[in-house]
């Protein structure tokens, strides 16, 4: 082989150009670039090893930038993952807080429940007491106010002052409910109450002064038979039903009376 080049060298410089030579020389023999004197190129397969080495190295490139805009998504992810940890974890705290709270307040409301519970059951014990130690005592109860009805008979004025040594007055007669309850408890006899048109005939107050509003007369009352200034409830004996029980009578008459006393006033 070095013959043919040589002799190629000198054919060369016998026709005047200058010929340059420039060889490879690698440790291994199959490292070593063919040259071909007829055409002058390098042998086209040794040229294709380096361009895969090239191909090779920009696939692996790619690869390590995948590789890493991979961790960094993964790396804000975690940290997403972390923030949001974070923030379940105090809203579970304040949660916790919270029904803590709620259980302590709910404890409270349980314990105040039963106190008040057993304050309700006293106090309707000592109700229901005082209202045996009243019916025992001829009083009667009604929402605001407790009614008495005497066994004795007198006249209107006399059966004021009694009422009124007793803490009363005779009674004052607001509302129908009021009116039905005198009849139910007190409805077997007529009774004097606190009305009179004794100051002014045909103006019909009560024993307070306050002008009448409500009334209850029956049928045919008043009417002022044999100057009648007086109020008696139960005439004709508070026919069952009948709520309308009302008529006037002479003042000096003599019968039962009804006193109250308004809660208020003890």
């Amino acid at each position: 082989m070095s013959q043919d080049v040589y002799a190629n060298v000198n054919h060369a410089e016998e026709r005047g150009e200058r010929v340059e030579v420039e060889v490879d020389i690698y440790e291994s023999a199959d490292s070593v670039v063919a040259y071909d004197p007829n055409t002058g190129k390098e042998d086209a397969s040794e040229n294709k090893k380096p361009q895969r080495d090239n191909a090779g190295g920009r696939r692996y490139r790619l690869a390590a930038v995948c590789l890493g805009l991979l961790c960094v998504l993964l790396l804000i992810a975690i940290t997403l993952l972390w923030i949001k940890f974070n923030n379940l974890t105090a809203e579970k705290d304040q949660l916790q807080t919270d029904y803590t709270n709620l259980t302590a307040a709910r404890d409270q409301l349980q314990t105040k429940y039963a106190n008040l519970t057993t304050e309700q059951d006293q106090l309707q014990k000592e109700r229901d007491k005082l209202k045996g130690i009243l019916s025992e005592l001829r009083w009667k109860y009604f929402k605001s106010s407790l009614y008495y009805i005497t066994t004795t008979k007198k006249s209107w004025g006399e059966s004021r002052k009694d009422c009124e040594g007793r803490g009363a007055d005779l009674v004052i007669i607001n509302s129908r409910e009021e009116q039905e309850f005198l009849n139910k408890e007190f409805g077997s006899s007529e009774a004097w109450i606190g009305l009179t048109d004794a100051e002014t005939e045909g103006v019909w107050k009560w024993v307070d002064g306050s002008t009448l509003t409500t009334n209850f007369w029956w049928k045919g009352e008043p009417n002022d038979y044999q100057n009648e200034d007086c109020v008696v409830t139960g005439f004709q004996r508070a026919t069952p039903g009948v709520v309308e029980t009302w008529a006037d009578y002479p003042c000096a008459h003599s019968t039962v009376w009804i006193c109250e006393k308004p809660l208020a006033g003890l």
